[in-house]
């Protein structure tokens, strides 16, 4: 089970900080950034960086920063990504771009960025910053990689990986790696490669078990439009898995459905009676599943507790979300 009571007030604290730093003369950037923000996230991310640092013995109030800014650069990545793939919904909400614009949808994302890396400048921590710089860095170029590899059906599960592990995983691992490093752990492998591996491979299985997700929830729970990767072109590992095994004619059809301007709902179901067929879904939960047990496993050099604890417990909730 999945437990954050413990960490309530630190995650309020967060949700403080959203509020000074999201203050600016230009009340657009507040509206827009705010309606992201408030529209319903779990916050994953700042939980991770308030754990991985109680974790490694921190009793400071750094963390409380470094949660913020993840978040805030969660929310870049989520503002621009709508942009690019066109989105309608978000959360199950009308997404940022339908309601104020492309124009401000951009903007403020670059304003997020610029703002996070102006407070990681609060906490003087070199390292910190690197780690955080390298994050938005790989995170860009696995976003720019997706994008190239659009409708492409010879993407190869190895292709996806890099690409999920970029534009997503990284910031997870970021995340934990905050913990071991605001504490001064960082010196020691156990704490700070343990603790971004756990967070790379927490990413990992949330990017897969939502592109599971994008077709197999109810358009009302999971937030977006079921089959939107599709529709977007994105070739997720549901569909590399059906690709590398169907036959000639099948491989045809998929092909056709993919590059149609406009996929119908006959389009959705004869795709997804394929990647029933040919058990993708269970596949990629699968992949998902050995991904949770790697990060479990990262944690295994750190004591009992209820840190630890609501870590492993994080880690199961990833794969049984439904949204």
């Amino acid at each position: 089970m999945f437990d954050i009571n413990f960490i309530e007030d630190d995650l309020s604290k967060v949700e403080k900080q959203f509020d000074i730093y999201l203050m600016s003369e230009t009340p657009l950037i507040n509206k827009v950034a705010k309606y992201v923000i408030s529209s319903g996230g779990k916050r994953i991310r700042p939980a991770l960086v308030i754990l991985s640092a109680k974790l490694c013995g921190y009793t400071g109030e750094d963390h409380i920063l470094l949660a913020t800014i993840i978040e805030f650069i969660h929310t870049a990545t989520l503002l621009h990504d709508d942009v690019v793939d066109s989105a309608l919904l978000r959360r199950g909400q009308s997404s940022a771009n339908i309601v104020f614009g492309n124009e401000a949808s951009v903007l403020v994302g670059d304003y997020l960025f610029a703002k996070s890396f102006e407070i990681l400048s609060k906490i003087n921590n070199l390292k910190i910053i690197s780690a955080y710089a390298n994050a938005t860095t790989l995170m860009a170029e696995g976003e720019v990689k997706e994008l190239v590899k659009t409708a492409d059906i010879n993407t190869t599960e190895d292709e996806y990986l890099d690409i999920i592990i970029k534009k997503t995983a990284v910031l997870f691992a970021c995340a934990s790696q905050a913990g071991a490093i605001i504490s001064g752990r960082d010196a020691e492998p156990e704490y700070e490669q343990n603790l971004y591996d756990y967070g790379l491979n927490i990413g990992i299985a949330f990017q897969l078990m939502d592109d599971t997700l994008d077709y197999t929830s109810k358009n009302e729970a999971f937030g977006k439009y079921i089959g939107n990767d599709l529709k977007e072109g994105k070739i997720t590992l549901p569909v590399i898995h059906t690709l590398e095994r169907c036959d000639a004619q099948e491989k045809e059809d998929f092909k056709e459905i993919i590059f149609k301007k406009k996929i119908t709902k006959n389009d959705l179901k004869n795709v997804l009676e394929l990647i029933n067929k040919y058990n993708s879904i269970e596949y990629t939960i699968e992949k998902a599943n050995e991904s949770i047990e790697k990060a479990k496993y990262n944690l295994r050099k750190f004591d009992n507790s209820i840190v630890k604890e609501s870590l492993m417990g994080l880690a199961d909730y990833v794969v049984e979300r439904k949204l």
